[in-house]
């Protein structure tokens, strides 16, 4: 798939630096939508977790 896509030129110069000459600027795109893609189910799925009561459990008091 192709598409257009406007970004800041200091943060796509930022992003070219940190990936190295190596790193294809194909595959800088494709791994931030990848990423971007994680973080967001991560956030959807602590949500349903949160909606469901399940995750932190604040600690008990020590018996005495």
């Amino acid at each position: 798939m192709r598409t257009i896509v406007t970004i800041d030129d200091q943060l796509y110069q930022r992003a070219l630096e940190l990936a190295g000459p190596e790193l294809d600027k194909a595959d800088l795109f494709r791994t931030a939508v990848e990423t971007f893609v994680r973080v967001q189910a991560g956030q959807r799925l602590a949500e349903q977790a949160q909606r469901l009561g399940v995750g932190y459990q604040p600690a008990l008091p020590a018996p005495h």
